[in-house]
């Protein structure tokens, strides 16, 4: 692939954006084009269609979506659900429009049924019904791969859909309000130690089993989906090996270093019991994920240390 190509990231300041877009720099890629969400509203079709008739991208990766943890998709439900379906629509559409060689969908695990055998195979889209708190972000991206498998279908166009797993890494998104498990965890656990050792809460019994994998690798999967032409039109991503939330958290509380004790609020949902997702059809292809959780856990909490002054708390 030309390494002029021009290529537009939506998302680019996001957690993932910002992966991908050091990844594609790293490999020489050229020209690269983003948009902070204050330049353009992503949610407004027509500005949409004025920023593709200014920019032409041949080729976008759509990073951006409305997300958050547990707590977040249960206090905001319809905003979860409209904001991520004008998203991904006007991205999807104005692709096609404008006759975009290439798009790449980010969705995310939770598409799959909650009570889907283990480990999740992409096959196992909408055969049962979705983990009630987090269905409103679910069905929206469900929606966007529907589309991009329609537009496969109908006109013949290189529209991929990439699921990742839970991820986490450099600039995510700590705030304990809305942010996902892992980075929250490691929020609460500094906080922690920093008043003294101080008891740590979590939520649920910690028996949920749950798989994690570095932004930097998620980065690495979407350049080899772009590089590379595929046959179907969904792919898991993913590490195939899962941990349980109670093994997470002693993993970070080592690493960060508390001493105290850890206090389970047993009366909080669990959620899904368990999502591991089945890589095997995208490693078939030659991908695979790279970062350990113990290295990825202990560059994250290093990122966070270095940046946890400046980090704005998120505002719904």
């Amino acid at each position: 692939m030309q390494k002029s190509k021009k290529i537009y990231i939506a998302g680019h300041r996001g957690m993932v954006g910002a992966a991908i877009w050091r990844a594609l720099t790293a490999k020489g890629f050229t020209n690269l084009v983003g948009a902070t969400s204050s330049e353009l509203d992503l949610r407004n079709q027509e500005a949409v269609q004025h920023f593709f008739s200014k920019e032409q991208p041949e080729i976008v990766i759509d990073a951006a979506a409305r997300v958050g943890g547990i707590l977040a998709n249960a206090t905001y439900p319809y905003t979860f659900l409209m904001e991520n379906l004008q998203i991904q629509n006007n991205l999807i559409a104005t692709s096609l429009q404008h006759d975009v060689s290439k798009f790449i969908f980010l969705g995310s695990s939770c598409i799959y049924p909650k009570l889907a055998p283990q480990p999740l195979r992409e096959d196992y889209l909408l055969t049962g019904s979705l983990e009630p708190t987090n269905e409103w972000y679910a069905i929206a991206k469900i929606a966007g791969v529907k589309a991009c498998e329609a537009i496969r279908k109908q006109y013949g166009k290189d529209y991929v859909s990439l699921m990742p797993t839970n991820l986490y890494g450099s600039y995510d998104n700590f705030d304990l309000q809305t942010s996902h498990v892992l980075p929250a965890m490691i929020r609460k656990f500094h906080d922690a130690k920093e008043a003294g050792d101080v008891p740590v809460t979590l939520w649920g019994s910690g028996t949920p089993m749950r798989e994690f994998l570095h932004v930097d690798d998620m980065a690495e999967a979407v350049v080899f989906a772009m590089e590379n032409e595929f046959e179907d039109t969904l792919y898991n991503v993913g590490t195939g090996v899962d941990l349980t939330i109670k093994e997470l958290a002693l993993l970070i509380q080592k690493t960060v270093g508390h001493q105290g004790e850890i206090v389970w609020d047993a009366e909080k949902p669990d959620g899904t019991p368990r999502k591991l997702m089945d890589v095997t059809k995208l490693q078939k292809l030659g991908w695979s994920a790279k970062i350990t959780l113990a290295e990825g856990v202990e560059a994250t909490y290093k990122w966070f240390l270095e940046n946890h002054s400046r980090i704005k708390e998120v505002k719904m």
